[in-house]
């Protein structure tokens, strides 16, 4: 069994429990069940840490890099160990070590800002951006490497140190991370923690930490929301968005439906930022879902294992459970199930790749989010009318408009109430590009400078000047 690591350490956990190999259905793994009392040695030892972490930028940086290159070396181990327990096919699984030396090696070469805000014969006024100490990071299931490492790398950039809590469904890559960690960081920098949700409870509560950055759930998000407000601690929040993606009258479905189809279904739908809603122009709808539905039937389903599968099974058994449920929900509503809509037969929580049309906007698997491999087309017979419908959400991560007319796709596209709108794109996120959400999608921005400062508070230096 895998260790946690606390304070450049090996450390076992009060107890076990268990992870499910979502191709199979079974428990296959234990991972350690953190304690109160490890918990706060855990953020105990990143305090510690920090006092010499901060004071050393170029240390920062060259331990950053150093870090990059570990974990590139063990990009085959943490690909095949993501693959076990989150069910993702292995050129899915694959991309999160990637991610995590994309990330780390661009914040690792970030020019830290300082903003000269007066010059003159009265004084010199600048402002610098400080570390706030330690980081609760609390990462979920569905990109355990990836959205961990949207957090870690700057986070460290900007002189913080940090107690990482990833998923209790998806804890072994995080693990094998932080034993990956130890010979490239100083002990206590990075501190990795496994449990429940109470764990992550604690860990946002305890005192020690001066900054949470969570993604997860709106309602868990609340939570954190509630419990970092009692002590003031600063927050990001990523919470998930119920995108939709606007097809124009003009838009080429030859171009728009492979792209926006196999950005629905990648990571099999399990992602925040992906098209949850399709909307259609009236005169084109059967068209439309036509396209969408032979392009669905054509996605090979299948474990790991099988190197011709492009999909996997959903990555926990709740969500299983959730997706299942939204879609018979769906077809007791009316809905016409053009392309799949039942689970696959056999073991693991395989969904097949579902397309449903004919559905009210307050069907719960069009309101909601559904996180899985099932999108509902949706006619409209104005634009205006379908801007206004994709706004009527309290989600606003994401959203996309599709038309020859470019010019035209982004003047619709900008009317979308979302913290990222795209035009004939969607979901390309990178480092370089602040993320994040508007309305219930969340509180603060992920990537970029933005992402760096929101690990940071600023500090003016006021050097009154001396009169000759």
């Amino acid at each position: 069994m895998q260790a946690m690591t606390i304070d450049g350490k090996a450390v076992t956990g009060a107890g076990t429990f268990d992870v499910v190999d979502p191709a199979l259905g079974t428990v296959t793994a234990q991972a350690p069940d953190c304690g109160p009392d490890q918990l706060d040695a855990a953020v105990r030892a990143a305090a510690r840490a920090q006092r010499d972490w901060r004071a050393d930028e170029d240390s920062r940086r060259k331990a950053m890099l150093a870090l990059a290159d570990a974990i590139m070396g063990a990009a085959d181990q943490l690909t095949a160990t993501l693959s076990r327990e989150t069910g993702k096919p292995l050129a899915v699984a694959g991309a999160e070590p990637g991610i995590c030396a994309a990330w780390l090696q661009y914040y690792a070469g970030l020019p830290i800002p300082r903003d000269l805000l007066q010059d003159d014969e009265n004084a010199r006024i600048e402002r610098a951006w400080r570390p706030l100490g330690v980081v609760a990071a609390i990462t979920p299931w569905n990109f355990p490497l990836g959205l961990g490492m949207w957090k870690i790398a700057p986070a460290l950039l900007a002189g913080n140190t940090i107690v990482l809590k990833p998923s209790p469904f998806t804890p072994l890559a995080t693990l094998l991370l932080g034993e990956i960690a130890q010979s490239a960081l100083p002990p206590g920098v990075l501190n990795v923690i496994t449990g429940g949700d109470q764990l992550g409870a604690d860990l946002v509560a305890h005192p020690v930490p001066r900054k949470v950055s969570f993604t997860g759930s709106v309602a868990s998000g609340k939570h954190v929301a509630v419990s970092a407000a009692a002590d003031l601690k600063r927050i990001t929040l990523e919470l998930g968005g119920n995108d939709a993606a606007i097809l124009l009258p003009d838009a080429r479905l030859d171009s728009a439906v492979p792209i926006l189809l196999g950005t629905a279904f990648f990571n099999t739908g399990q992602a925040c930022a992906l098209p949850k809603r399709i909307f259609a122009p009236a005169e084109r709808y059967e068209e439309v879902i036509e396209a969408f539905a032979a392009a669905a039937g054509a996605i090979t389903v299948g474990p790991p294992s099988d190197p011709g599968a492009q999909l996997g099974p959903l990555s926990t058994r709740p969500q299983f459970e959730r997706v299942k449920g939204l879609a018979e929900d769906a077809v007791r509503r009316g809905a016409r199930v053009a392309a799949g809509g039942q689970p696959v037969a056999g073991p693991g929580f395989f969904f097949q790749p579902t397309i449903l049309a004919d559905l009210a906007d307050s069907a719960p698997v069009v309101a909601e989010e559904q996180f899985g491999p099932v999108l509902p087309i949706l006619s409209y017979a104005a634009v205006d009318e379908a801007v206004e419908r994709a706004n009527d959400t309290m989600y606003g991560l994401c959203g996309s408009a599709w038309g020859a007319d470019e010019e035209r796709a982004t003047a619709v596209a900008e009317r979308l109430e979302c913290g990222t709108t795209f035009v004939n794109t969607h979901a390309e996120l990178l480092p370089t590009i602040p993320f994040g959400g508007s309305k219930w999608s969340g509180l603060g921005h992920e990537n970029g400078v933005e992402g760096l400062l929101a690990f940071t508070e600023s500090q003016v230096v006021h050097l009154k000047k001396a009169r000759s």
